[in-house]
């Protein structure tokens, strides 16, 4: 290749009006925005390392550093058609007929532009965040996961047993959630009763729940159980919690004076 070529080829390659110029300007762009995304998600995830070891909720940042990247091409690109001249002349013969074009891309993208503006409210208005545990409607009926994601489109929850829900934010957005995150703390204040052979289990379990539904220190009855059964009796195990950790002492001192009271009135022995 002689002198004159190679000086050819490096003129055309940064020639933005030739093919040879387009693609490498364009390759230039591609690596450009590549490394600043890079750069702006690393420097966000050391943010997010020192904010999570300091308790701090990271919600917001994570779905900032996505759309963080989404805004970093879209600017690439914009330079990228200012920069070109085909580009340019291409963009001015479509201005014509932009209402239109406009009207087809919205319509094209409703969902998709109504998934990513639910979701920024959802980081505005903080319904839940990060690592909250919610009750939601999903197709398979009322769940209950855990938020292990908010992404651009879809919040996604993780079950109990393992499994993904991915539900989009305009959903999470429009319907109505339980955030059992946000619920006050409790502290149990159950009560077993070993209940003996030949007395009325179901009647015992009745008393029981009663008692407690009854106490007004009590905020939560989850059940009473039966938790182990020998050849005395059953062990009724009462599931329930008060608001109050310091009363729950004399809530369980309380649920078993009233228990054994109403188990002798109704002919119900204790081992």
């Amino acid at each position: 290749m002689t002198t004159n070529q190679i000086i050819t080829l490096i003129l055309e390659s940064t020639n933005p009006a030739t093919g040879i110029g387009a693609a490498f300007y364009g390759f230039i762009t591609i690596v450009a925005a590549w490394l600043i995304s890079r750069a702006v998600k690393l420097a966000i995830h050391r943010y997010l390392d020192r904010a999570e070891k300091a308790g701090a909720d990271a919600t917001g940042i994570r779905f900032l550093s996505k759309l963080a990247s989404v805004v970093i091409y879209l600017a690439a690109f914009a330079c990228y058609a200012h920069v070109i001249p085909k580009l340019q002349i291409l963009g001015k013969s479509l201005l014509a007929g932009v209402g239109v074009v406009s009207v087809v891309v919205g319509l094209a993208a409703q969902s998709t532009l109504g998934n990513l503006i639910a979701g920024i409210s959802l980081i505005l208005y903080r319904p839940f965040k990060i690592g909250d545990r919610v009750q939601v409607s999903a197709p398979t009926g009322l769940e209950t996961g855990l938020i292990v994601n908010i992404d651009l489109g879809y919040t996604i929850l993780r079950t109990p047993d393992q499994r993904l829900l991915v539900i989009p934010n305009s959903n999470m957005a429009s319907q109505a959630s339980i955030n059992l995150s946000s619920l006050p703390p409790r502290t149990p204040c159950g009560v077993s009763l070993y209940v003996a052979t030949g007395s009325d289990a179901a009647r015992a379990r009745q008393i029981l729940l009663e008692v407690a539904k009854a106490h007004p220190k009590i905020a939560q009855v989850d059940g009473c159980y039966a938790t182990r059964v020998t050849s005395r009796g059953v062990i009724l195990t009462l599931a329930a919690a008060c608001a109050d950790a310091d009363a729950a002492p004399g809530v369980k001192s309380d649920l078993l004076e009233t228990a054994k009271k109403q188990f002798d009135a109704a002919g119900i022995h204790l081992v």
